[in-house]
C-alpha cells in the first residue's frame, strides 16, 4: 500500500509537470487549435473559452486533470477526433511491436550473458564488442541497414507498413521488432554478463562445482538463477523505454503505431495528444517499477527474507 501511495503521488506530480511544461511552450494555444487559420474576435474568444484558456492555469490544469482520471483526454487538433479514440487505436501495433521486442531482449540478452561469463576469452570479447556496437548505434540506423539487407537486397520482409492480420503482423514488424531490441539486448547482454560473473564467484557454485555437479547445470540453476533479480529488474524497465524507443523505429519503418502518432504530434503542437501520451509513458515507468518490486522476491528468496 505504501508503493502504491508513492506511486499515485509521483503520477500527479508528473501530469502536473507535464501540463505545465506544454503550457510554457512558445505561443498562444489558440493558435495552435486555429491550425493557422485567421479568424474574428470572437471565435478565438470562443475557441478560449471551449477549451477552458480564459482561466487561470490551475483552473485549467483542474479541467484536464479531471477529465483524465474519468479517462477523458481531450479532442485532438489535428484530428478532430477524440485522444483516447485516437491512441486506442494505435495500440494493438504498437503492443505488438513491443512485445515482439521485449521477447529477443529477454532471450538473446540473458544468453548471450550466460554465454559471455562462461567463456572468457574470445567468445567473450567478441560478444562484448558486438553489444557495445549495438548499444551505440541508434534504432533509425539499425532500421535502414536491416531495409537495405532483407528488404531490398533479399526481400525477405517488407520495409513498410504494419500489415494485416496476425500472421502478416508479424512479418511486417519483424525487422522492426529486431531494430527496436538490439541496442536493449546489448545493454542486457552486459548487465547478465556482470551479474553471472559476479556468481560465479560465489562459495556455492564452488562447492557445487566441488562436488562433481556438471558445469550446465552449475550454469543454469545457480548461476542464472542467482542473477535472476538483476534480469528481471532490467526487463520490467524495458517497456517504458521500448514505448519511447518505437518513435524512431516507428518513424523508420513507417508503422502507424504510438511512437509515429507521438513525433507527429510534437511537430504540429497537437498539445492533447502528447500530454496524453506522455502520461501514458510515465504511468508506464512507474507500474514498471512496482511490478518489479513485488516480483523479485519471487525471483530471489533472499529478498523476501530480508
Amino acid at each position: 500500500m505504501r508503493r502504491v501511495f508513492w506511486m499515485a503521488l509521483t503520477l500527479a506530480v508528473s501530469s502536473f509537470l507535464i501540463f505545465g511544461a506544454l503550457q510554457l511552450a512558445p505561443g498562444d494555444p489558440a493558435s495552435f487549435l486555429l491550425s493557422g487559420r485567421s479568424a474574428t474576435p470572437e471565435a478565438i474568444a470562443a475557441i478560449r473559452e471551449r477549451y477552458h484558456l480564459d482561466e487561470p492555469f490551475l483552473a485549467q490544469y483542474w479541467h484536464w486533470l479531471g477529465g483524465v482520471l474519468t479517462g477523458d483526454f481531450g479532442r485532438s487538433v489535428q484530428f478532430r477526433s477524440d485522444v483516447g479514440g485516437l491512441i486506442a487505436s494505435r495500440v494493438p501495433v504498437t503492443l505488438t511491436l513491443i512485445a515482439m521486442a521485449f521477447l529477443l531482449i529477454m532471450v538473446a540478452g540473458p544468453l548471450l550473458g550466460l554465454l559471455s561469463a562462461a567463456r572468457p576469452g574470445r567468445v567473450d570479447r567478441s560478444i562484448l564488442v558486438a553489444g557495445s556496437v549495438a548499444v551505440a548505434t541508434p534504432s533509425f540506423v539499425l532500421g535502414f541497414v536491416l531495409i537495405a539487407i532483407f528488404s531490398v537486397n533479399l526481400g525477405w520482409f517488407p520495409s513498410m507498413g504494419a500489415g494485416e492480420g496476425l500472421a502478416d503482423r508479424l512479418h511486417h514488424l519483424t525487422l522492426p521488432a529486431i531494430a527496436l531490441a538490439l541496442t536493449f539486448a546489448g545493454v542486457l547482454a552486459r548487465v547478465s554478463r556482470s551479474a553471472m560473473i559476479e556468481q560465479l564467484g560465489q562459495e556455492y557454485v564452488t562447492v557445487a562445482r566441488g562436488r562433481g555437479v556438471p558445469e550446465r547445470t552449475v550454469l543454469r540453476r545457480h548461476v542464472l538463477r542467482g542473477a535472476m533479480t538483476v534480469i528481471v529488474t532490467y526487463g520490467g524497465l524495458l517497456v517504458p523505454g521500448l514505448l519511447v524507443s518505437t518513435v524512431l523505429v516507428e518513424t523508420t519503418f513507417g508503422v502507424n503505431g504510438l511512437g509515429q502518432l507521438l513525433q507527429y504530434s510534437v511537430t504540429v503542437k497537437d498539445f492533447p495528444v502528447v500530454q496524453a501520451l506522455t502520461l501514458l509513458t510515465v504511468a508506464l515507468f512507474v507500474l514498471a517499477n512496482l511490478v518489479v518490486d513485488l516480483l523479485a522476491p519471487l525471483a530471489d528468496p533472499r529478498v523476501r527474507n530480508r
